[in-house]
């Protein structure tokens, strides 16, 4: 099951005693699955009193003043945990974007009880029953977080682009800034595409397209696939596969581009650490495109990886070869280094060098790139703290991962056999992704489930027909046979 976003239903026809059972019983499991899983609880006394004073104690007093410039954020409705704050104003060159990141590390003593707890827990985790974040909420939904209207910390990136949106001359400030808005990505879509956006949303349309050719020009490729989310609904939850909104790509365009100017400082200053993935092996790039040609959606030689990507449409045979073409996206890693740089230096899927930094309030090697980033750029000495304890972080950020993967696809298969619990015998249009050991990878139509269906023979972009055979909330299981 591919992992959700969190923003899932049970059928409306089933009747409110079943649904109220399926719902405790969805519930229990879901709690189970934490128990399971080790996923953690609440923070630690010491850990929260850390956090506390520091939401007290912590100023924006002898920093930089940026509170004229009209930062706004764009995050998933709903959302207070906000990492950053954007401001993009079209120039007769090109234009200038600011990107302000929270200043998390004005808020964690290094070697304290809140260091070690945000160590152990590496990420924010999200699942359907509620997240668990990486920091207590005093910091990451209040003193921290780039809230409207208030006089906020942050590391502020100013980017010089020219007509093309490519960086000319790129700064990086520690100062005090102030949103002044606070944007759902559908909110603001509205508005870019009605005519009433402000300067810097009117702009994001320019940038997110040059952006794209860009990475088009570096060997980039963008799998875009669907994305599917569980929505709560009437004490229980529904599936949606949702393609978003344009705007989402070109707001994490500015990501990008921060992340791949991190990358740039910290090789140029010999220290940091890089978030790098090989490129795809030959033979699997061959593979690969044997099975386009089989699919009908040839990959041509004269084409680029990247292009084809973008030229697929939302067709059953393009929908297994973005199955496909996932599993060439591997290997993922972190590379910390001091002195020489690592032998694998570019993340193949962006086609540059590139870190992760825009999201400290829910992902701890953040903190270290942007302090590390911060005196690189200023002519400071990096960090103690965070030169010696660069190495830890590959092991933290694979574990708690591995941990985030694991009660992402456990959530998604608990809620999916919760939404067909009372369908059992019913038949679902389906479309194979591709083949699993003795069966079958099957996409629903609807509800959009994935399931392995056994003993279904049938080839990749192929529609079939299933029968539910029976569903097992507690397990997360569904079982399928060809109708």
């Amino acid at each position: 099951m591919r992992a959700p976003a969190y923003t899932g239903a049970v059928p409306a026809r089933r009747s409110r005693l079943a649904a109220t059972e399926v719902a405790g019983e969805l519930a229990a499991a879901l709690a189970a699955l934490r128990t399971e899983l080790e996923v953690p609880t609440a923070f630690p006394p010491e850990a929260v009193a850390e956090a506390k004073a520091a939401a007290r104690v912590v100023t924006v007093a002898g920093l930089p003043d940026l509170r004229d410039i009209e930062f706004l954020t764009i995050d998933p409705e709903g959302s207070t945990d906000l990492d950053q704050a954007v401001h993009l104003e079209r120039t007769a060159s090109g234009a200038v974007l600011h990107y302000a990141i929270a200043d998390v590390p004005a808020f964690v003593a290094p070697g304290g009880a809140l260091d070690a707890e945000t160590r152990r827990r590496g990420q924010t985790l999200y699942a359907p029953d509620g997240r668990v974040p990486l920091h207590p909420e005093v910091l990451s939904e209040g003193a921290a977080s780039l809230l409207p209207g208030l006089d906020r910390r942050a590391f502020v990136w100013r980017f010089v682009l020219d007509e093309g949106a490519r960086p000319i001359e790129t700064t990086l400030t520690r100062a005090v800034v102030r949103s002044r808005t606070q944007w759902s990505y559908p909110a603001a879509q509205r508005a870019i595409d009605d005519g009433t956006a402000p300067p810097t949303l009117a702009a994001m349309p320019w940038f997110g397209r040059e952006r794209a050719e860009r990475e088009r020009e570096r060997g980039g490729a963008s799998l875009n696939v669907p994305e599917m989310v569980i929505v709560p609904d009437a004490g229980g939850y529904r599936l949606e596969r949702t393609e978003g909104v344009p705007l989402e790509d070109w707001n994490a365009d500015v990501s990008l581009l921060t992340g791949m100017a991190a990358a740039e400082i910290m090789l140029r200053g010999g220290v940091g650490i890089l978030r790098t993935m090989p490129p795809a092996p030959p033979a699997d790039v061959e593979r690969f495109r044997a099975q386009t040609v089989a699919l009908g959606l040839p990959w041509r030689a004269e084409g680029a990886y990247g292009d084809y990507l973008r030229s697929l449409d939302r067709s059953p045979a393009a929908m297994a070869v973005r199955e496909f073409a996932a599993g060439l996206f591997r290997g993922a890693a972190y590379a910390p280094f001091d002195g020489e740089p690592p032998a694998e230096t570019v993340q193949s899927a962006i086609g540059a060098p590139y870190a992760h930094t825009t999201a400290p309030l829910r992902r701890l090697v953040d903190r270290w790139v942007l302090v590390i980033c911060d005196a690189l750029a200023n002519g400071h000495a990096v960090p103690e703290w965070a030169r010696s304890s660069l190495g830890d972080l590959p092991a933290i950020m694979g574990r708690t991962s591995q941990l985030a993967s694991r009660l992402d696809a456990g959530a998604l298969d608990r809620v999916e056999a919760a939404v067909l619990s009372t369908r059992a015998g019913e038949i679902f249009d389906g479309v194979v992704l591709a083949a699993r050991g003795d069966g079958a990878l099957v996409q629903l139509v609807d509800p959009p489930v994935e399931a392995k269906v056994p003993g279904l023979d049938a080839a990749a972009g192929a529609t079939v027909r299933l029968r539910l055979l029976g569903t097992d909330i507690s397990a997360g299981s569904v079982l399928f046979a060809e109708a």
